[in-house]
This record gives C-alpha cells, sequence and structure tokens, in this order.
C-alpha cells in the first residue's frame, strides 16, 4: 500500500539515510565530479603538451603560475565562481547559481591546474630522443604528441586521479556555489557525498555520515583501480 506525503516524510526523518537519499547524493556527486574532470582533461592535456613541447621566455612562471593553481584555497575558488554567475557578475544571465552546472565550473577550476600541472611533469619527464625519433620516422606533430602521451601515460593517469580527488573531495566551493540542496523527499539537487557527510555529521546522524563516508572511499578506491590498470604498461597486470 503506497504511503502518503506525510508518512513518507515522517519516515525520511526517522531514517535519512534511506536508499534513495544516499543514491541520489552518489549521482549527482559522480555527474558533477566526471563532468568536470573530463572538461579539465580535455583542457589541461593540450595545455601540458604544448608547454612541453615548447621552449619560450615565461615558461617557467607560467610552470610556476600552474603550480601555484595546484594548491590555491577552494572557498576563494566558490567565491569568485559565485561572484561571476550572480545577477551582478558577468555571467548571471545564464541563471546558474545554486545548480549542478555552477558546481561543475567551480570543480573545474579547482582540478585543472592539479591535471595540467601533473600532466606536464609527466609529459617533461618523456625522453627528448623519443620525440626525435617520432620526428626521424616522419612523425607529424600531432604523432608526437601521441607517442609522448603514450609514454608518459602513467603520469597522466595519476594527474587525472589527483583531479578526480580534488574535484570529489571538494566541500568549500560547492558549498557556496551549490548550496547544499535536497528536495522534500530527500532526492538531492546539488547535494555532493561531501556536502551531505558535512550536514548529517553535523546533526548529529553518525551512521548515515559514516555509511556515505564509505561510498565516498570506495569510489575513489573504484576509480584509482581503473585508472592505474589503463595507465600501467601492461594493462593493470604486473
Amino acid at each position: 500500500m503506497p504511503l502518503d506525503q506525510a508518512t513518507h516524510l515522517a519516515l525520511l526523518a526517522e531514517f535519512p539515510f534511506e536508499w534513495n537519499y544516499i543514491r541520489s547524493i552518489v549521482r549527482v556527486s559522480l555527474y558533477v565530479s566526471l563532468v568536470a574532470v573530463t572538461l579539465s582533461t580535455l583542457c589541461s592535456l593540450p595545455v601540458a603538451l604544448l608547454i612541453g613541447f615548447k621552449q619560450f621566455r615565461g615558461k617557467a612562471l607560467v610552470t610556476s603560475i600552474i603550480n601555484t593553481g595546484m594548491g590555491f584555497p577552494s572557498v576563494v575558488v566558490g567565491l569568485v565562481v559565485l561572484f561571476a554567475l550572480s545577477n551582478e557578475g558577468p555571467l548571471g544571465s545564464f541563471d546558474l547559481v545554486f545548480t549542478p552546472e555552477a558546481m561543475i565550473i567551480s570543480q573545474f577550476v579547482l582540478a585543472t591546474p592539479v591535471i595540467t600541472g601533473v600532466s606536464l611533469a609527466a609529459v617533461s619527464s618523456v625522453e627528448q630522443n623519443v620525440r626525435d625519433a617520432a620526428y626521424a620516422m616522419g612523425g607529424t606533430r600531432f604523432d608526437v604528441a601521441l607517442v609522448t602521451i603514450k609514454e608518459a601515460r602513467y603520469g597522466i593517469a595519476t594527474a587525472l586521479l589527483a583531479g578526480f580527488g580534488r574535484a570529489i573531495s571538494e566541500v568549500g566551493s560547492v558549498l557556496i556555489v551549490g548550496g547544499n540542496i535536497a528536495g522534500a523527499d530527500g532526492e538531492s539537487y546539488t547535494r555532493t557525498l561531501t556536502t551531505a557527510i558535512q550536514l548529517e555529521a553535523r546533526q548529529g546522524r553518525f551512521e548515515t555520515a559514516m555509511i556515505l563516508g564509505a561510498i565516498l572511499v570506495v569510489l575513489v578506491l573504484l576509480v584509482n583501480a581503473i585508472v592505474v590498470r589503463l595507465g600501467s604498461d601492461d594493462g593493470g597486470y604486473r
């Protein structure tokens, strides 16, 4: 027999860790983090390859800026993104404040320096004679880039892991731009695993917080295993 709305809300208050609530939080977390990291990777890898291949004035300064961005305070990023998306900001017409898309933008800004910096280190570590051999065999710049990526793939996999870890473990910026919103029925709109853990712990629902924390750890370990397997020399079998 279906429950009426009042009964459902009462049960939700008594059992806030019901699976519908948890599933929606996991879904939002994965959606926001995976989209942000994918977009960041598409931007970061070309930049890392360009900086790694080219010699130009100010290269050390650009590298230093990227490395500085890896440790940029997340709450400052959240404030900047919030201002940009607010009604008074340059992107206010898109009405993105307190939406998953705003969280994606915030995580993109945080993950991009991490993926770029670690990828740049991996690309720069590839021996110059590898690139020279690719050129000598008639390879184009694109071919040389593919060879370099192949040689640096484990380091690039590490960059993706670092970027994903930075994104999915974020609290401050996504709380500012997302608002940690969930509906009356328990469906998450902008509530992620990290912001939900913070909320549940502050309200004394430690069992729910522990369940969400365990799920977060399992997700990170699962993504770690997948990326390391793809980036290893022998497909992960050692």
